[in-house]
């Protein structure tokens, strides 16, 4: 058996663990959980008391007198249309153990979010009867959920142990867990607490690697021996440089498939996300029956905002450089627990359940399951240190035939991205990375790609953020390159990346007490007006008047809600919130440096215009060599 903690040189043994094995009866392939695991969850997106009151534990609920509760939630549904779409299911039984009286209701939604009772029960004077409600996964295929409901009589009504449960394979895949972590040792720490807490969760895990690539470790932290203790043999703590996350899930990904089973599944999760761990059974149960491999993907749920979704199902928009668009008809950043709206904002008086389905062309790494299958056919990942890694590989995965499915329901909380400030180094790799799959994956025209970068320079100039400027042309003159600098797998791109910045004083974040130069009373707080209705004449208008050197303020303060290019432009200095809400950002007006980007944009973008199409058919001859085992055998010192 393999010892928990390896070097960065070494690479594991076989894995015991992660072979096929014969099932244990019905395959669970989700649990009715009535709360979540932790306080900060809220209980109305397990279950929902519509009619008088409930006890509510994690598997256990009492629905008292009178009262009724319903499963119609985000962790309650069975997303009944990707199942019958996409696994060799044809019936779903949901079983539960009820103890005293009352009725138990099986409903169905359809695409339209239309709903009707499949199957209902009533108990009476129960102890501890498990019932079973069967439904056949024959009228889905374009939409629809499953759910209980729970009404109690004259007594209270006690359900527990509710399961989801379908027809097992003949052998069951194994799975191992893939954590990337850099420098988020406790929230590493405690991911791995929350999955060594849940024994059935747990269970269906065979292997959890940890792969560390910062200078504060995780195992450096006080709770991980005990961590490793209750994860009872199935750690593997690796120990790398910092490849960023290509490096760190593509680590994983390479040591499962190396010396674990053929059908093993890689369930890749990030380090900073607050864990349900109902996500493993939910994922591991869905690629076990699927017809043929598929990545199955989990949803966020926003850490800050913990009853939003941020998307259904995604896709990326090469043309301009943009990932994470919403597919049509699925959710997009809604609150499942309030009513849906149409398309004019009248409520509907249905949930937020995106009852369509929808197909997702890729789904991102912060829980993401991949078959080895798909591994030994295309490949590890794209060495672009981070940033797009994830939509490269999934559309790689589509070119070659792997369908990607975002499953509903399986969800974990994930920090929030618009509490991110946008003007940060890592927009170089996104910039960059960019580039570089819509060159591997589309056909876009490369004046298209100039408009676009240009666009986004042109409104930082106006906005005086000089720093962002630089590293957006940092970005594209580094993708001019050519395939050649992925070599090192991007690691000496992010010390190149920190030093440009730290020339521009106006990447620098400061509490907002301590405004270098300026003093609190001096600084007024200045609204923006309305967004303009014709942008491209304002942004005209703009430019004359920065070309004439003039303003309407010489300093002011603006929230980030405000922080438009069209509202910043009118100052000569501002100071800016900053996108976490921790500190502000200085912006002043330097007209020689606002010439002397622009004089630079222009080259970088004429030379972009002229030598795209040949670095197209670089970069695509060189995707089979870096995205190879041998040579990320070779960037993790294996060799």
């Amino acid at each position: 058996m393999l010892g928990s903690t390896t070097t960065t040189s070494e690479t594991s043994a076989p894995d015991e663990r992660l072979v096929e094995h014969a099932p244990n009866g019905r395959l669970v392939a989700q649990r009715g959980l009535f709360r979540g695991p932790d306080p900060v969850c809220p209980d109305d997106l397990y279950a929902q008391s519509v009619l008088g009151t409930a006890a509510r534990q994690r598997q256990r609920l009492v629905v008292h007198a009178g009262s009724e509760v319903s499963m119609d939630t985000y962790f309650g549904r069975f997303p009944a249309s990707y199942w019958q779409r996409w696994t060799v299911v044809r019936e779903v039984h949901a079983e539960v153990t009820v103890s005293g009286a009352g009725r138990i209701a099986l409903v169905a939604s359809d695409s339209r979010g239309d709903t009707r009772t499949v199957a209902a029960e009533e108990v009476t004077g129960e102890h501890g009867r498990l019932v079973t409600l069967r439904v056949a996964l024959d009228k889905f295929l374009d939409g629809g959920f499953l759910w209980l409901e729970f009404a109690a009589g004259d007594d209270e009504l006690t359900v527990e142990r509710l399961r989801w449960t379908v027809e097992s394979p003949d052998l069951v895949r194994p799975t191992a867990v893939v954590i990337c972590t850099f420098n988020r040792a406790d929230d590493c720490t405690k991911t791995l607490q929350s999955l060594a807490a849940d024994d059935e969760a747990l269970e269906v895990l065979d292997a959890i690697y940890v792969v560390d690539q910062g200078t504060d470790t995780v195992a450096s932290r006080e709770a991980f021996p005990q961590v490793e203790q209750d994860l009872a043999g199935r750690l593997r703590y690796l120990r790398q440089p910092n490849l960023g996350g290509a490096g760190g899930f593509g680590r994983g990904m390479y040591e499962v498939t190396e010396h674990g089973s053929a059908h093993a599944n890689v369930l890749l999760m990030d380090d900073d996300v607050l864990c349900e761990p109902e996500i493993a059974v939910r994922l591991t149960a869905f690629a076990n029956r699927t017809t043929e491999p598929t990545i199955v993907g989990g949803q966020m749920l926003r850490l800050l905002h913990p009853t939003m979704l941020l998307a259904g199902a995604e896709y990326a928009d090469f043309a301009q450089l943009v990932p994470g668009q919403v597919v049509k008809g699925a959710l997009d950043d809604v609150d499942v627990t309030e009513e849906a709206e149409d398309e004019d904002g009248v409520p509907t008086g249905k949930p937020n359940r995106g009852d369509r389905r929808v197909d997702a062309d890729y789904n991102a790494w912060w829980s993401c399951l991949i078959p080895a299958e798909v591994v030994a056919t295309i490949g590890l990942p794209l060495p672009l240190f981070f940033q797009w890694d994830d939509v490269e590989y999934g559309y790689r995965a589509r070119a070659n035939g792997f369908a990607t499915v975002t499953l509903p329901g399986a969800g974990l909380w994930h920090a929030d991205f618009d509490w991110k400030d946008a003007d940060k180094w890592n927009e170089y790799f996104a910039v960059r990375n960019a580039m570089i799959v819509a060159a591997l994956h589309a056909e876009i025209d490369p004046k298209q790609t100039a408009r676009v970068i240009v666009s986004r320079i042109v409104r930082c100039l106006l906005s005086m953020q000089y720093g962002l400027a630089a590293t957006l042309l940092k970005a594209v003159e580094d993708f001019l390159r050519g395939p050649g600098f992925l070599h090192d797998g991007g690691a000496s791109a992010a010390k190149e990346i920190h030093a440009v910045r730290a020339d521009y004083p106006d990447t620098v974040m400061h509490p907002p007490g301590e405004v270098p130069g300026l003093k609190s009373g001096e600084v007024p707080m200045i609204q923006a007006g309305p967004t303009p209705s014709m942008s491209r004449l304002v942004l005209l208008k703009r430019l004359i008047h920065f070309a004439l050197g003039r303003s309407a303020h010489d300093v002011g303060a603006v929230t980030l809600e405000d922080a438009t290019w069209w509202h910043l432009s009118q100052f000569d200095t501002v100071v800016v919130t900053d996108g976490s809400q921790s500190g502000v950002r200085v912006r002043r007006r330097d007209r020689e440096l606002t010439f002397k980007l622009a004089k630079q944009t222009g080259r970088v973008v004429r030379r972009l215009i002229a030598e795209l199409p040949r670095l197209r058919g670089e970069y695509r001859a060189a995707a089979g060599e870096l995205t190879s085992r041998e040579n990320w055998r070779r960037l993790y010192g294996l060799d």
